[in-house]
């Protein structure tokens, strides 16, 4: 029985090591004098949304014609943009009143196809928080909401330390690890089985849609879904007041593998995936996208 339990796990560690990833491209997406934050490859990966660093403004490239067209230039929009189902893509400005002092926020929406930037939100006090499905897209206001469809297919959004995943039309919400923080930047796997998140103080944690834990994958940030089986995320370390190391890592999403894409002294951060492509930028914002070979 001993030799038996010995050779499971020699077997299992030669398929561990005999994983490999190998980076098969590396392209720089502007030129020396630009700079690019918060990026956004859509589903495709044949354009990606970029703000400035302060998230002032937001920016839409395509990468197959390298054609920039500016879609907004007002504050916020830059910060937490979206790409939805249809190809449009969805955003939030702020705008500080000068009486109160209270920060406004507008739900806005950009047709790929006719150019054009619409209000679908008016702009309200709180938070305005994007629920992306499936099927379609919703803004989550403190006061009033939006969305762009009654059947938004497997949608999902986080408030405060809560994971609220909507499917087959009921509303679900889950607190699956305590976190002192909340919870950030939820995403749906490509097959719409599995959710991805960051929980403040515990790292990425992976549920299936009925809130069960799957696996947690470490104390890394911003998980975006690679294909179903991995995503990629950004490590990073400071010393109270700045960035020491900043780099994008492969994660398996059982938990079993993890390889570095960038070294850790490279400052790469925001990592985001589309199309079999990741992108990420650097901290003075090099804008650059990869592409990964991964055999098992």
């Amino acid at each position: 029985m001993k030799r038996r339990l010995l050779l499971l796990m020699w077997i299992a560690a030669l398929t561990v090591t005999a994983q490999q990833v190998r980076v098969t491209s590396v392209t720089p997406l502007l030129n020396a004098s630009q700079a690019g934050f918060y990026p956004s490859l859509n589903k495709s990966g044949d354009k990606i949304l970029f703000s400035d660093a302060d998230a002032h403004g937001l920016v839409m490239l395509d990468l197959k014609s390298h054609v920039a067209t500016t879609i907004s230039k007002l504050d916020g929009a830059g910060f937490d943009a979206k790409w939805s189902n249809d190809g449009d893509v969805y955003y939030v400005t702020s705008k500080v009143d000068p009486k109160s002092k209270l920060v406004y926020r507008t739900g806005m929406r950009y047709s790929t196809e006719r150019d054009l930037s619409e209000v679908v939100l008016e702009a309200q006090h709180g938070a305005v928080l994007p629920e992306v499905g499936s099927k379609g897209m919703a803004l989550k206001g403190t006061t009033r909401s939006f969305a762009s469809s009654n059947n938004r297919g497997t949608s999902l959004y986080t408030t405060g330390s809560q994971v609220i995943i909507t499917h087959n039309g009921a509303v679900h919400r889950y607190t699956p690890v305590e976190s002192y923080a909340g919870y950030l930047w939820p995403s749906l796997s490509p097959s719409g089985d599995k959710v991805a998140f960051f929980a403040a103080g515990r790292g990425i944690v992976v549920i299936d849609l009925n809130g069960n834990i799957l696996a947690e994958l470490g104390n890394y940030e911003m998980p975006s879904w690679y294909n179903n089986d991995y995503l990629v995320a950004q490590n990073t370390s400071d010393d109270g007041y700045q960035f020491t190391s900043s780099q994008i890592l492969l994660l398996k999403a059982d938990g079993s593998f993890k390889h570095e894409l960038t070294p850790s002294t490279s400052m790469t951060m925001q990592p985001t995936c589309g199309g079999g492509k990741i992108a990420y930028t650097t901290i003075d914002g090099k804008l650059t996208m990869i592409t990964i070979d991964i055999v098992e």
